[in-house]
């Protein structure tokens, strides 16, 4: 059970995040039953290879915390991380000895999309190209609206963005607890990314095509999301 400290603590950030939430990122969610889990969603920054793009992370807190740094992934296929599985920053738990417990969620959130948007390797990274980027940031919102675990959490931020992309059916299936489980890494399917990927090309995932794709946000502040080069965690 998490501590009062953390409890405490956890609440206090989400009040901030909701009265000033961070460039791009316009939402966390906590578990209703767990509040050391949490949800964030991420829009692609103009400018970069993931505009347009709608990602959807986890966030999960040690019972010590702010003593101790959060795990950190992303589940919405991006071309920059794999999906599910541990990210290897600084700011995580794969490095306890460099985390400042000063640091709060909106830190640790700008810091991600900051590493995010550049290209140094890490644990849970992987390669692929701008093209590449670009499609999964176009089949991204189709990706997240046919997940009803994902969609449920952040279907309000979603909505018009589903509306303008002829998606807006999507919103109206029904929805599982908003405190489903989706700690499995997303399932290998074929998604479509208009104009870039042909409807026979799948998304494995590490977030990349299985088919070739054709051819530090502004005002973001925070720690250095350095990565730190470590064997894999398995």
């Amino acid at each position: 059970m998490a501590k009062a400290a953390c409890i405490k603590r956890l609440k206090k950030e989400m009040r901030d995040l909701v009265k000033s939430p961070p460039p791009y990122i316009p939402a966390v969610a906590p578990n209703e039953r767990n509040i050391t889990e949490w949800h964030y969603l991420i829009q692609g920054p103009p400018d970069t290879p993931y505009e347009g793009g709608w990602y959807i992370g986890k966030l999960k807190y040690p019972d010590n915390y702010p003593q101790k740094p959060p795990s950190i992934m992303i589940l919405t296929p991006n071309g920059r991380f794999e999906t599910g599985r541990r990210l290897c920053l600084s700011m995580s738990d794969f490095h306890p000895e460099s985390w400042n417990p000063i640091w709060s969620m909106s830190t640790v959130l700008t810091g991600l999309l900051s590493f995010m948007t550049e290209t140094t390797p890490t644990t849970g990274s992987v390669e692929t190209s701008d093209e590449e980027k670009k499609a999964l940031a176009r089949a991204s919102l189709e990706w997240n609206l046919r997940r009803p675990e994902l969609r449920s959490k952040f279907k309000d931020y979603l909505k018009e963005a589903a509306v303008k992309s002829d998606l807006g059916h999507l919103l109206d299936a029904d929805d599982p607890p908003a405190d489903a489980d989706d700690d499995q890494a997303p399932e290998v399917a074929e998604e479509r990314a208009e104009g870039g990927v042909d409807s026979g090309a799948g998304v494995d995932s590490l977030g990349r095509t299985s088919t070739p794709v054709g051819s530090t946000p502004e005002g973001a502040s925070g720690p250095p999301a350095s990565p730190q080069r470590e064997p894999s965690e398995e």
